[in-house]
């Protein structure tokens, strides 16, 4: 189809006809990503508040699928670099984000940590030179006065206001520490979320640990400024909680649990806030990672 016929098409939105309006949606859909610059553009041209809606959904609904059909892609074992799954979700939100941008602001804080690094340090003294670098070199801290805001959850907007939730902050810290072979994975406790420092023979693994404990040296939390701390501390912590303690509450996860976890924030986020649909297209990606 050529510009002109893609034009005269996207004129037919006006239709009153529900079932001609669904017609032309669905031709329109179909044809993905590359429809979406003339949309805009006939959206920025039109008055009509029904129109410009009906151009808004479809361009929503063609980024959706684009995004749903890449975390898929994405989910396949040997694809889950953590990176990269959170800048899929934060494109759920920000679908023009710069990725580009993003990879040079990781990179950036790498290269901070990476000079202050030398072969002599021990595993405690890695994490202080890590923990230098994110909260006083970097300013990032824990977003306390709006902790469940959905922009919490989005790695561009948390490398942007250095406010974080625990799990996008430890996000950070574990893409970081990882690129210079610090073994550092993320650990899924119940209503929280932290850092494991694991014996360096596991740093390959892509997913969860299994085993013993004695596979983690100490726990970081970056919610905390990386506050280090012990097993003793999570058993409290559980207690607290009234929960049993489970291997998964002290082993590291896996990068596809993070992003599960990251999308259940969001879930939880948006429904806070009153955004049902939000919630439900955030449920449908949640749920096509199995």
């Amino acid at each position: 189809m050529n510009k002109n016929e893609l034009n005269a098409l996207i004129s037919l939105l006006d239709d009153p006809d529900e079932s001609v309006y669904n017609e032309i949606s669905n031709k329109l859909l179909s044809m993905g990503p590359m429809v979406i610059p003339e949309l805009e553009a006939a959206w920025e041209h039109c008055f009509d508040t029904l129109i410009q809606n009906r151009i808004e959904n479809i361009i929503h609904k063609i980024q959706f699928d684009l995004i749903a059909k890449e975390l898929k892609k994405w989910a396949q074992p040997d694809n889950q670099n953590l990176l990269d799954g959170a800048l899929l979700i934060a494109r759920y939100q920000y679908p023009d984000i710069d990725f580009a941008k993003v990879k040079k602001q990781i990179e950036q804080i790498k290269q901070d940590v990476w000079l202050e690094l030398n072969d002599e340090l021990t595993a405690l003294e890695k994490v202080k030179i890590i923990n230098h670098i994110l909260f006083d070199v970097h300013n990032f801290s824990g977003n306390t006065t709006n902790y469940h805001a959905p922009q919490n959850s989005y790695i561009n907007n948390v490398l942007e206001s250095k406010k974080g939730n625990p799990l996008l902050l430890s996000v950070i810290y574990t893409i970081v520490a990882q690129s210079l072979d610090i073994p550092i994975y993320g650990v899924n406790l119940p209503e929280h979320f932290i850092l494991c420092y694991t014996n360096a023979e596991h740093a390959v693994l892509p997913q969860r640990i299994e085993g013993s404990n004695n596979d983690v040296l100490f726990y970081i939390n970056p919610f905390s400024k990386g506050a280090i701390f012990g097993q003793k501390e999570i058993d409290a912590f559980l207690r607290q909680l009234k929960l049993q303690p489970n291997d998964i509450f002290y082993e590291p996860c896996s990068n596809l649990e993070i992003v599960k976890r990251l999308l259940r924030n969001l879930v939880t986020s948006y429904e806070k806030l009153g955004y049902p649909d939000k919630s439900e297209e955030l449920k449908g990606l949640l749920n096509s990672l199995g």
